[in-house]
């Protein structure tokens, strides 16, 4: 009955012009097609679409039918005998139908799914949409954009997977997506690469790629977590999308180093005006997923300007000599006079500029690793120089803390064995006055300072547990109250002011939440503008827990200092 209901709508049809078509006939022939496939006809209606006659009624009316095949197709089993009919169907209206209003078609089934319906539908029909958009004639660039836009809103909503297993379940699709969308954008940027005379039409595809590529680097990239060890980033399918899409890049005229130097300017030299509303939602949390991408994980690393990747061929080879160099060097043997030589002490200064500075995360690792090697080899005289030479000259809070943490095993391994004179003593007063202070007293940014401060605590707590008053081998008890008056009441002062500021802060930040307004918010002497509520108050807790941390460690060393003084006042009176 569906077929011979078709077959008349068809009839009817055949003897009226393209431009007669009404309304009323685009309804009757989707209803009675989809009729056919509910029936099982799918041979018969097969026949009807390829026929020669009907060419002009499918051009106009079959797009049609490709919502209900597409659903036939999902909804089937996948051992059923039709579905190769339901495919060649699918790639026949592709090639008969008017492709602008396919394209609008597919992309609303594209749109329409949710969860974990989203990959099945944008896997089935991403190669179809391929060929309709390489079927229109004008507007490419539009077509490009508005496809690449809705298939990005969609996998944007799936969850990224994190861990080796979630990848290989691949649950929602995501991994499969994203491989599947690297080939559905290929031809479109080699048609950009390969047109030898730019053209309007030839820039706006590539803005619409560059858009893309943008959209991508912040979702999925910027949440994805990369497998590790290295030797499995080739099986790591979103390691992969990652180089995929910095190739776009690459390719389209928007290589890794010229997108990060744009970026830095004030000026930005993006060719159309559009993307510059995308560039404030999103251009940052790209930008931040590149650099990520390239330096930290090595993607794409050789699109580096050769002055940078010698910078950084330079700096590994003189990282190894000096590795090679130490490792021959027996522990405590370099004297502390090689520090006066200039080459000696520049040394351990590189290295610090070296793991502060440098944008390679490997670099920076080795060059600590290399400093601690270094502090091994010198004499105890040459380890008291250096240390304060480096508290002196670092200017970095990490780096502080590192140093304060070799002056305790330093102390730690005085008290436990031979008395060193350096690291006891008149000698380590004079160090102590450097570690145990604030630099602009309660004034001091705690929170950029944090970890120099705690580990000044830190070792504070060590020397009033491990030294007695009455011996006070570390001279931490006759010094005391200068401590108390340079480092413990300022620190208070500090906290006070510092906690009672970010509460505010964060009082403001709840009232500015509820009228979900963006706004600024200042962390460590700096303003952060147009940040959302959300965000905002979980820096401004982050940071009050840091000042909780502090507060704890700061009330045990004080609850250890006056324990230990009403001992030994307690002993001296029997």
């Amino acid at each position: 009955m569906a077929v011979e209901e078709l077959q008349s709508i068809i009839k009817r049809c055949q003897i009226l012009e393209e431009q007669d078509f009404k309304e009323e006939d685009f309804g009757l022939f989707q209803l009675a097609g989809q009729r056919c496939l509910d029936e099982g006809h799918i041979d018969q209606l097969f026949e009807i679409i390829q026929n020669e006659k009907n060419k002009v009624i499918v051009k106009n009316m079959g797009w049609n039918l490709v919502g209900p095949v597409v659903r036939c197709l999902l909804w089937n089993d996948k051992e059923d005998d039709k579905r190769k009919y339901y495919f060649l169907m699918l790639d026949l209206l592709v090639e008969l139908c008017n492709p602008k209003e396919l394209l609008l078609g597919l992309l609303e089934l594209i749109e329409e799914p949710s969860g974990k319906q989203i990959s099945p539908v944008i896997l089935l029909l991403l190669r179809p949409l391929q060929t309709v958009i390489q079927k229109l004639r004008h507007n490419r660039a539009y077509s490009v954009g508005l496809a690449l836009s809705t298939l990005w809103s969609q996998l944007s909503v799936l969850p990224v997977p994190y861990t080796q297993g979630q990848m290989q379940a691949d649950e929602y699709g995501l991994c499969q997506c994203c491989e599947a969308l690297v080939e559905f954008t290929k031809p479109f940027v080699e048609e950009v690469t390969g047109d030898e005379e730019p053209s309007v039409e030839n820039e706006k595809l590539k803005d619409e790629l560059l858009k893309f590529c943008f959209k991508s680097l912040k979702c999925p990239l910027l949440t994805a977590q990369f497998l590790e060890p290295p030797e499995q980033a080739d099986t790591d399918p979103l390691r992969r999308f990652a180089a995929e899409i910095i190739g776009f890049l690459s390719a389209i005229g928007y290589p890794f180093p010229k997108v990060i130097f744009n970026h830095g300017r004030k000026k930005k030299t993006w060719d159309y005006l559009e993307f510059e509303e995308e560039e404030d939602k999103q251009l940052s949390d790209s930008m931040a997923s590149l650099a990520y991408l390239v330096f930290v994980q090595g993607i794409s690393i050789d699109q580096l300007p050769m002055v940078l990747r010698t910078e950084e061929s330079v700096l590994s080879k003189g990282l190894d000599l000096l590795e090679n160099s130490l490792l021959r060097t027996e522990d405590s043997s370099l004297l502390h006079q090689c520090l006066e030589i200039k080459s000696f002490l520049t040394v351990p200064q590189g290295l610090v500029k070296v793991m502060t500075l440098c944008p390679i995360e490997t670099l920076r690792k080795k060059s600590l690793a290399l400093l601690q090697l270094y502090i091994n080899k010198l004499d105890s005289q040459g380890k008291y120089t250096l240390f304060r030479c480096l508290l002196n000259t670092s200017n970095h809070s990490g780096v502080e803390a590192f140093i304060i943490q070799n002056i305790k095993n330093q102390i730690d391994m005085s008290l436990k064995g031979t008395p060193n004179k350096w690291f006891t003593g008149p000698q380590l007063v004079s160090l102590l006055h450097l570690v145990l202070f604030l630099p602009e007293g309660a004034e001091t940014d705690l929170l950029q300072n944090s970890d120099r401060i705690m580990a000044s605590l830190n070792l504070l707590r060590y020397l009033v547990i491990k030294d007695n008053e009455n011996d006070n081998q570390t001279g931490l008890w006759t010094e005391l109250e200068k401590i108390e008056n340079n480092f413990l009441k300022p620190l208070h002062t500090g906290l006070n002011m510092s906690k009672a500021h970010y509460e505010a802060e964060i009082k403001n930040s709840q009232e500015v939440q509820k009228s979900k307004d963006l706004c600024s918010v200042t962390v460590g002497g700096e303003e952060i503008p147009n940040m959302p509520p959300e965000m905002q108050l979980k820096v401004l807790h982050s940071a009050l827990f840091t000042f909780d941390l502090i507060e704890s460690v700061l009330a045990r060393v004080e609850e250890l200092i006056e324990i230990k003084t009403k001992s030994t006042s307690d002993e001296n009176m029997r």
